[in-house]
């Protein structure tokens, strides 16, 4: 079994728009690969695809040499957890039901292991103590760690038995405060580097330079690049895909100040 996720052609349209066009590209377990593109690039799509929400026009993705056509629903929930760019909850519920939705069918809610894992999960994402808090009261960027906890409870270990499990992560710091967006990719990275599977769709360039192992540029609905950030993330690619001037790794003129973050943690 190859730990590792495989895309291969995959188109998609809605109605006669054509949305992803033939588009390839390779994810290994214990790296954490980041999708990068200007809005419409088709992301986000592609992430639909590589989870299984969506069913791709043509071509097939395989995850841990398991063709994710072929797999039940309890299946893919046990192999990979999906943080999608937006959760919306009609009814009050509290963090702890929230975070609980992502645990297994094998867990009872009601046991002692079940509530240290969500406690622990919480404690992971800085929101200890907010157990018993409706999530409706909650800022955006707390709703969106709240979530981040629901997905880690979900498939907590990186690995188990039958392999590496993945992390799907849909602009996962798109609401958080600078500190927060560092300690999130922080998690991320550590999942990686334990085992596990991190795919990240990703607007920050600075970010995932940082902490991507593997990058995969979008433009207008194709791959235009995948490989190391160091390797991809030029000034000719980025200027040609995002159509402004950029300058990768120069600071601006003098007197104009800029925040370039190293860590969470002090």
């Amino acid at each position: 079994m190859q730990p590792e996720l495989l895309a291969n052609d995959i188109g998609v349209a809605f109605g006669r728009t054509e949305i992803l066009h033939g588009v390839c590209m390779r994810a290994r377990a214990g790296e954490l690969t980041a999708i990068v593109g200007p809005n419409g690039s088709g992301k986000t799509t592609l992430m639909r695809v590589l989870t299984g929400e969506l069913a791709s026009g043509t071509g097939d993705v395989s995850l841990n040499a398991h063709p994710l056509a072929g797999m039940k629903p309890w299946e893919l929930a046990s192999l990979r957890a999906v943080l999608a760019q937006s959760v919306t909850l009609s009814f009050p519920f509290t963090v702890r039901e929230v975070v609980q939705l992502g645990l297994s069918s094998g867990w009872n809610a009601r046991t002692a292991d079940a509530a240290v894992l969500v406690e622990n999960a919480l404690e992971l994402v800085d929101l200890a103590g907010f157990e018993g808090r409706y999530y409706q009261q909650l800022s955006g960027g707390e709703q969106q760690r709240v979530q981040f906890a629901r997905v880690l409870t979900q498939i907590w270990q990186p690995m188990d038995e039958d392999g590496p499990r993945w992390l799907f992560l849909d602009e996962p710091v798109s609401s958080l405060d600078i500190r927060h967006q560092l300690q999130i990719m922080e998690i991320a990275k550590n999942y990686a580097e334990r085992g596990g599977g991190v795919i990240a769709v990703m607007h920050d360039l600075n970010l995932t330079a940082m902490f991507a192992d593997h990058v995969v540029v979008m433009h207008k609905g194709r791959v235009a690049a995948a490989g190391a950030p160091g390797e991809v993330m030029n000034d000719a690619l980025l200027a040609h895909v995002f159509g402004c001037h950029l300058k990768v790794g120069k600071a601006p003129p003098p007197g104009t100040a800029f925040v370039l973050p190293h860590s969470a943690y002090g």
